[in-house]
Order: structure tokens, then sequence, then C-alpha cells
């Protein structure tokens, strides 16, 4: 199994795209803590994952969230080998959008709850691989927004630009701790059927958009298991000499010319 003996701390994930990354992770061998902003879905995703996971409830904006997080993989399963971050969300309702239209909280927000997050999340993992004198693994979730614009339907662009800087910011301290063989990877996702996607997921003109948008399968919205074989890849040892990387799995999306 390609996760055997691994101990993991899944940011975000007990819904969507970090859930299915859980159950994908522990049928490789995997030790999991999720962990979700939402106390039902944390409660819920324990349920589903069984003894192999913990699930725990926390705000990934908070400072101390991700060190509880990874504290507690350290406790109960001795030993912490990575990060995958899936959290984040959309800033639309709060003032995300075009930018002649776009308020300061909603940029504010927006950075915060994508990019402000993942920083702390990796923060925390490097100092704690740092301090266990170890390598180790982060993955951290983009989107396709942040290198491969589409205005018609997806002009939110405080989350482009915190998908834009997320991209930066993965690279550069990929760069800086390989030499302590900490490895840093981003997945790229066009639109995938999550709950933060129900705004487009639920919209027939939006969908028929995407039909030739994402043509691969099909042409259809993305599925949260298509991201878990990259995944498993990237929090793997398979990954071992792979870091800065972004990789997009979009359906076509990105090469796609409308």
């Amino acid at each position: 199994m390609q996760l055997q003996n691994k101990n993991i701390v899944i940011i975000g994930g007990t819904t969507g795209m970090g859930l299915s990354a859980a159950r994908s992770f522990i049928r490789e061998g995997a030790r999991i803590v999720v962990v979700g902003r939402n106390e039902q879905s944390v409660k819920e995703a324990g349920e589903i994952l069984g003894e192999s996971a913990i699930a725990f409830s926390g705000d990934a904006t908070q400072t101390d969230t991700a060190v509880k997080a990874i504290q507690l993989c350290l406790d109960q399963f001795g030993g912490f080998d990575g990060l995958y971050h899936v959290a984040g969300g959309s800033g639309r309702n709060m003032g995300d959008g075009p930018l002649h239209e776009l308020s300061l909280e909603g940029w504010n927000w927006t950075l915060h709850m994508n990019l402000t997050a993942l920083m702390l999340s990796n923060q925390a993992a490097v100092r704690t691989f740092l301090a266990l004198k170890k390598g180790g693994t982060i993955l951290n979730m983009g989107s396709v927004l942040g290198f491969s614009p589409s205005p018609r339907y997806f002009s939110t662009h405080g989350y482009a630009a915190s998908k834009a800087a997320i991209i930066g910011f993965s690279k550069s301290i990929a760069s800086y701790y390989a030499k302590d063989d900490i490895r840093v990877n981003v997945i790229a996702p066009a639109l995938v059927e999550t709950p933060m996607a129900q705004r487009a997921a639920n919209n027939p003109e939006i969908l028929e958009f995407i039909r030739t948008k994402q043509p691969l399968d099909g042409g259809r919205i993305g599925r949260p298991e298509d991201c878990d074989g990259l995944a498993l890849y990237f929090m793997s040892d398979q990954s071992k000499f792979t870091t800065g990387q972004v990789i997009a799995v979009d359906g076509g999306w990105s090469v796609s010319e409308r």
C-alpha cells in the first residue's frame, strides 16, 4: 500500500475533496487526522472514516488549529509525515467579485480564508518537521483560476488572487526547505462538485459551459475523487524527488478554447 504507516493531517478533510482524499489515504494504509469547521460534518466524517482517523473540529484561520491537529497526530499515531491543506472558500457572498465591484471586506475575507489559513498550516507543518529533524510532504490546494481565468462565470478576483498566491508561496517554501527534505506541491482543480461549488453545480447554463470547458470524460463537472490519485502520489514516497510543482486536475479547462 502506498501510504502504509504514514500519518497525515488534512485541513478541510471532513467534506468534499478533503474527505474523499482521507478515504483514499486510509485505503492505502495511512492514519489520518481530519479537521473541519462544521461540527456535524466532523462527526459524520469520524463515523465514515472509522478507527484509522481522528476527526477534529477547528477553524483553519485560527493560529492554533493546525498546531493542535499535528500534535494530535503525533500523540495518537506516533508520528507526522504529511499535511494536505484543502480548506478554503469562495468570498462571493462576502463581497468578492469583479474588481470594480469588489469590496475591501470581500477581499480581506477571501485572502484570509484561502491564503492566511494555508500559510498557518504550512508553517505548523514545517516547524514540526524541523523540530523532528525529518523530511515530510506538504500538498496545497490551489485552483485553475489562479492561472487560467474564466471571466464569464467565474469572475471573483479576490479568489483568483488568493489561489495564484498559493502557487507563489508554495514554490518559494519548496525552494527554501528542499535542503531539509521537505517537499511542497500544489494541486489545481477546475470546477469540482463540492459544497463550495453549488452555485455553479446547480446552474444549467454553467454546466453547459463546462461541457466544452472541461471536455474530458464526456464533458462534466469534476468529482472529488478525481484529485485522489494525484494526492496519493504527492503524499507517498513515490514523490520523494518531486517538489515545487503545480499540476492541474481540470478536465482540460486550461487547454480549452472556451
